[in-house]
C-alpha cells in the first residue's frame, strides 16, 4: 500500500466513530468501498449491542454540581448518600467501609472492582479518566457492560481527573447521582471479505475499526484496519495455499464484542481455521513493535527469529492481548495480535489525541511489509507450523482475562 493512500484513509476516517452508531456504519461502508478499490468483495454481518439514550445524568456534591456522563446501561436512579474514596480496591478493610455509599474509584470500574464495591454494599459509584497534566477536562462515554454487573446494578457517572482530585482535596461528604436514560438494542457490524485459496484451512485476520467516544482513533485503531487492507491487497496479487478472511470488527472498544460475536456465529467453521492475526495500534511514529502469541511457545521464538531476519526488530511474548485475538483463543484458534506501541507521552489512546498527528504512513508502510512476510510464510506453508491448541498457561490466562476466574 503506498503512502499516499495510507494518508488519505487516515484523512477520510479523522472522526468518532463508536461501537453501535451511525459513524461507526459510515466507517463500515467506507472499509467495504476501499475493498472494492482492490478487486475484494465485502459484506456486512450484522450483531446485537446495548444502546442507550441518556436523557439526565447529574453529579452533585455536598451541594455542587460536578460535570459528568453517566454510564450508559446503569439505569434510572436518584441516589443520595456519604462519598467514600477507595484507592485500594483490594483491600477488605477498605471495602468494608463502603456499605451504604457512593464510592469513588480509580480509574475504569472492571468486572471484579464492581463485583466487591457490589457485595459491600456500595449503593452508586463515580470513576474517573483524562489526565490531570492534559490542559482539557474531557470525559468518556462510559457503559456498564453486562459482563460486569451480572443483572446486578447500582448507578454511575465518569468525570475527569482534575474533578476527582478536587473533591478528595475538598474532603466532599455526600454525593447524589441522578440518571436519567432509555435503553435499548443497537446494531454493530463486522466487516468480511475473503480471498479463497488451495486448501480448504483459512488464516482469520482481524482488526477493529470503531474508536471510543473520545477519540478520532487514528492509532487505535484505524492503524490496524489500514493494515488488514494492505495485506488483503498484497495477497490479492500474489500466490497463497490457505484461504485468507479478513474481518474489520466492530465494536470491540466497548468489550470485543465483533470478535466475539464473529466467533460465535462462525463457530463451526472455526474448526478449519489455523490461525487468527490481529492487528492492533501499528504504524505510529515512536515505539517498539511487539506480538503476543496466545499460543504455543514456538510461535514466540519464530517471529523474534523472522524479525531478525528481515531486520525488523520485534519483541514478542507468549500472553493474552486485550483485543480481537482473545475471543479465537478462547474458542481453540491459536492466535496473536501485532502492535507498535508507543511510550505514553509520544502517543495516548482513548482520548482526543489520538490523531495523525502521532502515525507516519512511512512507518505503518513498513509494518504492513513484515506482516505481508509474517502472513506470506504460514499462508503458504505445506501445513500450518502452530500447533492447533492452546497450551495450558494461556487456558488459566484467558479465565483470568474473561473474568471466569480471579487473578
Amino acid at each position: 500500500m503506498d503512502i499516499n493512500t495510507i494518508n488519505k484513509i487516515l484523512e477520510d476516517t479523522a472522526y468518532v466513530r463508536t461501537g453501535g452508531s451511525a459513524e461507526e456504519l459510515r466507517c463500515a461502508e467506507y472499509l467495504m468501498a476501499r475493498c472494492a478499490d482492490i478487486g475484494l468483495e465485502a459484506h456486512l454481518e450484522e450483531f446485537d449491542v446495548p444502546a442507550a439514550v441518556m436523557h439526565k445524568a447529574v453529579l452533585t456534591c455536598d451541594g455542587e454540581e460536578i460535570p459528568c456522563k453517566g454510564y450508559f446501561c446503569s439505569g434510572n436512579a436518584d441516589v443520595e448518600a456519604p462519598l467514600c474514596y477507595l484507592p485500594n480496591v483490594d483491600d477488605a478493610a477498605s471495602l468494608a467501609g463502603c456499605k451504604g455509599k457512593i464510592v469513588l474509584v480509580d480509574g475504569y470500574m472492571r468486572h471484579w472492582m464492581y463485583q466487591d464495591i457490589l457485595k459491600a454494599g456500595a449503593v452508586g459509584f463515580i470513576s474517573y479518566d483524562g489526565d490531570a497534566n492534559y490542559p482539557d477536562e474531557d470525559m468518556d462515554q462510559r457503559e456498564l457492560r453486562a459482563t460486569v454487573h451480572q443483572g446486578n446494578r447500582i448507578p454511575g457517572v465518569n468525570i475527569n481527573a482534575k474533578q476527582a482530585i478536587r473533591l478528595v482535596e475538598r474532603g466532599v461528604s455526600t454525593a447524589r447521582i441522578q440518571l436519567e436514560q432509555e435503553e435499548s438494542v443497537g446494531k454493530s457490524r463486522n466487516v468480511v471479505a475473503e480471498l479463497p485459496g488451495e486448501t480448504e484451512d483459512w488464516i482469520v485476520l482481524t482488526a477493529h475499526y470503531d474508536s471510543t467516544s473520545l477519540s478520532r482513533g487514528a492509532y487505535d485503531n484505524m492503524s490496524g484496519s489500514i493494515g488488514l487492507l494492505g495485506i488483503a491487497e498484497h495477497f490479492a496479487a500474489h500466490p497463497h495455499r490457505f484461504g485468507l478472511r479478513f474481518v474489520w470488527c466492530g465494536s470491540e472498544e466497548r468489550g470485543l464484542l465483533g470478535s466475539k460475536a464473529y466467533v460465535a456465529a462462525h463457530e463451526g467453521e472455526l474448526e478449519r481455521v489455523a490461525l487468527n492475526v490481529n492487528l492492533d495500534m501499528i504504524g505510529c511514529i515512536m515505539g517498539k513493535f511487539i506480538a503476543v502469541c496466545t499460543a504455543e511457545e514456538k510461535l514466540v521464538h519464530y517471529i523474534e527469529y523472522l524479525g531478525t531476519m528481515a531486520g525488523f526488530p520485534v519483541k514478542c511474548a507468549q500472553d493474552v492481548y486485550s483485543s480481537d485475538s482473545t475471543p479465537f483463543a478462547d474458542k481453540g484458534v491459536p492466535a496473536l495480535s501485532f502492535a507498535r506501541i508507543a511510550p505514553h507521552n509520544t502517543a495516548t489512546i482513548h482520548n482526543r489525541y489520538d490523531t495523525r498527528a502521532v502515525m507516519k504512513a512511512e512507518q505503518l508502510a513498513r509494518d504492513i511489509d513484515f506482516l505481508n512476510l509474517f502472513v506470506g510464510n504460514m499462508a503458504n506453508a505445506a501445513h500450518c507450523p502452530v500447533a492447533r491448541a492452546i497450551p495450558d498457561n494461556m487456558k488459566e490466562k484467558l479465565d483470568i482475562y474473561l473474568t471466569r476466574k480471579r487473578g
